[in-house]
C-alpha cells in the first residue's frame, strides 16, 4: 500500500491542479468563441456557432485599435521597470551582503515594511504630481520600481551570499575597480536569480491593474488590464468580447511562465542554500 501512496497522492494533487488552473482557463475560451447572448449565460455549454475569430478582431478594433496600444504601453512600462529593478536590486543587494555595517539592519528593516506595507495611494499621486511626473509612463515606471524594489533585492542578497568572497578578492588584488569587481565578476554569476527576478517582475508588471488605474489615468496611457472596461459597464456587458479580451491577456505570460517555469524554480531556491 505504501508503494502506491505517492502515485495516489500525486494524481489527487493532479485533479486538484487541473480544477484550480486549467478549468477556469477552458471557461474563459469557451465564452470567448460564443456569441453575445450564449456567453451571457456563463456555462460551459459548447456554442452553437463558434466564433472565436470574428471575437478576436472586433476585441482588437474596439475603440480604434486600444488593444494594441495598451500593449505597446504596457510592454514599455515592464521593460524599462525591470531593466531598472535588475539593475538597482542587485547592486543594492551586492552591498547590504558584502558591506556588514550598523546601517544594514536599517535597510533591512525599511525592505521588510516596503513589502509589508499596502502602498499610499493620496500621497503617491500628491508627490508625482509636484514633480510633474503624475499621467506619464516615466512616472509609473518609477512606482513599479519603487514598489518592487523590496522583494528584488531580498532575493538578490539571498543569492548573493552563496557566491564566495574569494572571487571578489582574487578581483581586488589583480586590479579591479569595486564597479568591475560587481559588473563583471559577480553580475554574470547572478543569471539564475536574474532570469527568475526578470520573469517573475514582469509577470507582475504586466499584469498589473491598480497602479495604472490610479497613477496613469488617460486613454493614450491605456495598458492592458485597463482594457477590459472597454466591454463591460454599468448596464450591458459584452461577455464574449470580454473573455477574448481576458484570454488575450492572459496569454503572454502563461507562455513565459510555462518555458521559464524550471529557472524560476532553480533561481528561488539557489538562494536559500549556502554554498
Amino acid at each position: 500500500m505504501r508503494r502506491y501512496r505517492p502515485v495516489v497522492v500525486g494524481g489527487i494533487s493532479l485533479a486538484v491542479a487541473a480544477v484550480v488552473f486549467i478549468v477556469p482557463f477552458l471557461f474563459i475560451a469557451l465564452q470567448a468563441a460564443k456569441s453575445r447572448s450564449e456567453a451571457s449565460r456563463l456555462n460551459f455549454a459548447l456554442p452553437k456557432e463558434w466564433l472565436l475569430w470574428d471575437n478576436l478582431v472586433a476585441v482588437v478594433e474596439a475603440r480604434n485599435y486600444q488593444l494594441l496600444l495598451a500593449y505597446f504601453n504596457s510592454t514599455v512600462i515592464t521593460v524599462f521597470s525591470v531593466t531598472i529593478l535588475v539593475v538597482l536590486s542587485a547592486m543594492v543587494g551586492y552591498v547590504m551582503q558584502r558591506r556588514r555595517s550598523r546601517w544594514n539592519g536599517v535597510a533591512q528593516t525599511a525592505l521588510l515594511i516596503g513589502l509589508m506595507m499596502p502602498p499610499a495611494v493620496v500621497p503617491t499621486i500628491g508627490l508625482l504630481q509636484s514633480i510633474g511626473l503624475f499621467k506619464t509612463m516615466t512616472g509609473m515606471v518609477l512606482i513599479q520600481v519603487a514598489y518592487n524594489l523590496s522583494f528584488s533585492t531580498l532575493l538578490y542578497r539571498s543569492f548573493i551570499g552563496t557566491i564566495p568572497r574569494d572571487l571578489d578578492e582574487a578581483a581586488l588584488i589583480d586590479g579591479a575597480k569595486p564597479w568591475q569587481i560587481f559588473f563583471r565578476v559577480v553580475m554574470p554569476l547572478l543569471k539564475p536569480v536574474t532570469v527568475t527576478n526578470i520573469v517573475v517582475q514582469s509577470i507582475a508588471i504586466f499584469n498589473d491593474f491598480t497602479n495604472p488605474l490610479y497613477y496613469l489615468p488617460g486613454k493614450e496611457n491605456v495598458t492592458v488590464q485597463l482594457t477590459l472596461y472597454n466591454f463591460q459597464s454599468m448596464y450591458t456587458s459584452q461577455y464574449n468580447l470580454l473573455f477574448m479580451n481576458i484570454l488575450l491577456v492572459t496569454i503572454p505570460p502563461l507562455i513565459v511562465f510555462i518555458f521559464f517555469n524550471r529557472q524560476i524554480v532553480a533561481g528561488m531556491t539557489a538562494g536559500g542554500v549556502k554554498g
